[in-house]
């Protein structure tokens, strides 16, 4: 947590969104959002996926962002300022409670999560709570990171010092939720493997 509150204005700079942005234009693209929808962006961090989502679900539609970290979201603040997003809307709170925040909060669409969960020891606890908030159906996505494989398992050093300077269990998986919580689940491996996304639909 106190590495994000110190590193908050220059996160943008440092997170090497040429490798990982794919993973989140993949995800939301998966995703299928339409205008009018609702979505939660859990563990929003800056608020790099904001301009992706808000795009995607229009003037009509909703999107909520969620981070633990205040430093954070108040870089993220300053970007909805900036655009003038009405519909764009922050909330600071711990993951891991999130059903708490966000209890009275009308039922999402869908949701994503980016990056996120891997730094969550007990990130199947939040998944749960995180997903009780969408819909019957709604869909989901989780883009995390793996170590890369086949040829470009030449680059696994990288992968783990990225990882551990963010604080990132790179062994953890995450991803795989989705397999097992959803239906009609969109898989997809870029960068050399490293990164990995899985969106579907919520199981009843």
């Amino acid at each position: 947590m106190a590495r994000y509150t110190v590193i908050a204005p220059l996160y943008d700079l440092l997170s090497a969104e040429p490798v990982y942005r794919a993973g989140r234009r993949a995800a939301i693209a998966d995703l299928g959002l339409s205008s009018g929808m609702r979505v939660l962006d859990l563990g929003c961090g800056t608020g790099l996926n904001l301009p992706l989502l808000q795009a995607a679900v229009g003037d009509t539609g909703t999107v909520v962002g969620v981070d633990r970290s205040a430093s954070m979201i108040a870089v993220a603040t300053a970007k909805i300022a900036r655009n003038r997003w009405q519909n764009v809307h922050l909330v600071v709170g711990d993951a891991a409670v999130v059903d708490r925040a966000l209890g009275n909060e009308p039922p999402f669409d869908a949701l994503i999560s980016s990056y996120v969960l891997s730094l969550i020891p007990a990130w199947p606890d939040v998944w749960r709570a995180a997903t009780s908030l969408v819909r019957q159906g709604g869909r989901v996505s989780v883009v995390d990171m793996q170590l890369p494989t086949g040829r470009a398992r030449i680059f696994s050093p990288l992968a783990r010092l990225a990882c551990r300077v963010g604080g990132s269990d790179i062994t953890a998986r995450p991803f795989t939720v989705v397999d097992r919580t959803a239906r009609d689940v969109i898989a997809r491996s870029l960068r050399g493997g490293h990164v990995q996304v899985r969106t579907g639909s919520l199981r009843p």
